[in-house]
């Protein structure tokens, strides 16, 4: 399976987006998995693809799709693929897709179900345009718009969330809702309803992120686990475990892990 990567020429204007460009091609259908990742990922397919995806109701789904902060990897079989990926903060997501994230959970919507009409006319744009740096300047118009007026996040939810991102994961719950002025029971509260994930949740999210690349760039588990805070060896295997369902050696392996030094440089650093 050879897989062409893009990504735009420019950093994004608008802040806790992220964007490549994907096309895959392959000899036959091939089993692929999406690993969790801690943003919502919106999937805008354009071209002659064939590809489905198992969401976690064991629903076959096709096309463009959205798909929340999931805590298991999810199957899905690519013959062909031509689409933009876009990651983007939970902070963000829910006034781009017109939901919360908590509804959207760990699950996959269809981008139709979401936007309607307005999906398919996206992405029928996106197939009418020749090149991967118009297509990526077209979807920042389009989620700026989504963008315009509707209301952010608490500023304490937010803060808590770039908190526990900037420290790959290494923040205690007690210390954030110190730091906000916020009771642990109100940060857990407002945190989960806006972000979809409780504060230690999504702490332990960032935290495997961060190991499992540093896995994919060939770091031994020893070290990888001395230095992005887990208790020893044997903790960070039961982390990778749960959320690829794989042993570390497996799991570096995974191919949506080990494109990301490619179509998202800063994934692993």
């Amino acid at each position: 399976m050879s897989w062409e990567i893009a990504r735009p020429s420019r950093a994004l204007a608008l802040r806790g987006f992220d964007m490549a460009g994907f096309r895959i091609h392959g000899g036959g259908s091939e089993s692929l998995r999406a690993i969790p990742h801690p943003a919502v990922t919106v999937l805008l397919e354009f071209g002659d693809s064939r590809f489905d995806i198992d969401d976690p109701a064991g629903r076959v789904r096709a096309g463009s799709l959205a798909l929340g902060l999931i805590r298991d990897p999810v199957p899905l079989r690519v013959e062909a693929l031509e689409c933009v990926q876009v990651r983007m903060s939970p902070l963000a997501a829910s006034a781009v897709l017109g939901m919360p994230v908590s509804e959207l959970g760990g699950t996959l919507v269809g981008l139709d179900e979401l936007w309607g009409r307005d999906a398919a006319r996206l992405c029928e744009r996106l197939h009418e345009t020749p090149c991967w740096q118009q297509r990526f300047a077209l979807i920042e118009a389009t989620l700026a718009a989504r963008l315009h007026d509707r209301h952010p996040a608490d500023p304490e939810v937010a803060w808590a969330w770039r908190r526990i991102v900037g420290s790959r994961g290494r923040y205690r719950v007690e210390e954030l809702a110190a730091e906000v002025g916020w009771s642990r029971q109100r940060l857990w509260s407002r945190f989960g309803a806006q972000v979809g994930l409780t504060p230690k949740r999504a702490a332990k999210l960032v935290r495997f992120d961060h190991a499992v690349h540093r896995l994919v760039q060939g770091q031994a588990p020893a070290l990888v686990a001395a230095d992005t805070g887990y208790a020893d060896q044997s903790h960070l295997h039961r982390d990778i475990r749960e959320f690829t369902g794989a042993p570390p050696a497996s799991a570096a392996a995974e191919p949506f892990l080990t494109v990301d030094d490619r179509a998202w440089p800063s994934a692993g650093g």
